[in-house]
């Protein structure tokens, strides 16, 4: 079963966010949580009255008599040489002609075919590059036994670690993108929140934290425990005030409290969670993908929960621990998507901290600001 994923883009010149939805999917199992749909944005501090919606290109799909025969097993050679990439493939054939390959180079995808004994062999089958290309100024050509193609970049700055996305590719890149800056996850799920950490944390070389296990060591008792004598309220207070101590830390992955104690739950408690790159894990009972899309824009138009605030939404239905990497890889993904969409962010997150995290994200105030007036500061 195959499962379209969109994106949501960051418009840093407006308060509302501007929404594209490029198609692109991977297979998952029947008993996978699907991902039904992920997005980025900012978050806005005043209320989002309506939601732009850019048009989608048409993707139309080509039927061919020749029966195709995909394979993973080809082998190939990459160069990332700044301005363009490099992709040498194996064609196993000396004899194998250019007029029998076919290679199909799209803005974010690549399919290579080559026509070999009266069947359509795919060499290479990917919906997902690393980066953007520019299709035109693709160049290929027959080196002996390999086929060269040489893909220009859209933005020769970026670093491509691998042809296309994968979970190597993307912690080795986004690690570098984000520049110490750390991720905050929340979401309903404590349990999500936390599996999804220890992933991420790994790829990256980050450090996992969990605001739920930071509080029962300090407290020496359970949260279920906490919210019984005191109620949800202290447990979101006390939430806040680990996220404080943590604002300031580098490299750290870190899981919220889901639920109703969950201070992520409550917009007035994000002061703190700005200070990192903000992932709402959301479970969704969206049928298909469509309804999700719809769905995430609901919640963020309605700005009912805190969780709005965040800057990735990753939809997902159903639930299993042994698929966390695909989840992880999802958040991955976009995340990248946010950072290369604004290159001033992490220096903006940056900022932010040294000025004392006063809940002036994304439109940051000057030195002085008073956050308990919003008065700017004397002339």
């Amino acid at each position: 079963m195959a499962t379209t994923l969109s994106f949501m883009l960051p418009n840093p010149t407006t308060t509302n966010p501007q929404l594209s939805f490029p198609k692109t999917s991977f297979l998952s199992r029947s008993n996978t949580p699907r991902l039904l749909f992920f997005a980025t944005h900012f978050p806005s501090s005043l209320p989002l009255a309506s939601t732009r919606v850019k048009k989608t290109r048409k993707h139309i799909l080509l039927c061919s008599s020749i029966p195709i025969v995909s394979t993973n097993t080809t082998h190939y050679e990459f160069h990332d040489d700044s301005s363009e990439v490099e992709l040498r493939l194996e064609l196993e054939d000396e004899n194998i002609s250019p007029g029998q390959i076919s290679v199909d180079a799209r803005e974010s995808s690549l399919v290579i075919r080559v026509q070999h004994s009266g069947y359509q062999k795919t060499l290479l089958d990917s919906n997902t590059l690393y980066g953007m290309i520019k299709p035109s100024e693709t160049i290929w050509y027959i080196d002996e036994a390999q086929l060269v193609v040489n893909l220009k970049k859209q933005d020769p700055e970026l670093k491509w670690p691998d042809i296309m996305e994968s979970w190597e590719s993307l912690t080795t890149g986004v690690m570098q993108l984000l520049k110490g800056t750390s991720v905050f996850l929340v979401g309903e799920s404590t349990e999500i929140n936390h599996k999804i950490a220890r992933e991420l944390a790994v790829g990256l070389g980050y450090t996992p934290l969990s605001t739920k296990e930071l509080l029962e060591a300090c407290t020496k008792q359970t949260i279920d425990s906490w919210i019984t004598e005191e109620g949800p309220d202290a447990v979101a207070e006390a939430e806040g005030a680990i996220l404080e101590s943590l604002s300031s830390q580098a490299r750290a992955v870190v899981a919220t409290l889901g639920g109703e104690h969950g201070a992520a739950r409550r917009p007035n408690k994000w002061q703190h969670l700005f200070a990192g790159f903000t992932v709402w894990l959301s479970q969704s009972e969206a049928a298909d993908e469509e309804s999700a899309k719809e769905e995430a824009k609901k919640n963020i138009r309605d700005g009912l929960q805190g969780y709005t605030n965040s800057e990735v939404v990753v939809k997902l239905q159903g639930w299993d621990a042994t698929y966390s990497k695909t989840v992880a890889q999802a958040s991955l993904s976009a995340l990248k998507r946010l950072v290369l969409s604004d290159k001033n962010l992490t220096g903006r997150k940056s900022l932010y901290i040294r000025l004392g995290c006063r809940g002036d994200w994304p439109d940051i105030k000057p030195p002085g600001w008073d956050p308990s007036t919003g008065a700017a500061p004397p002339s």
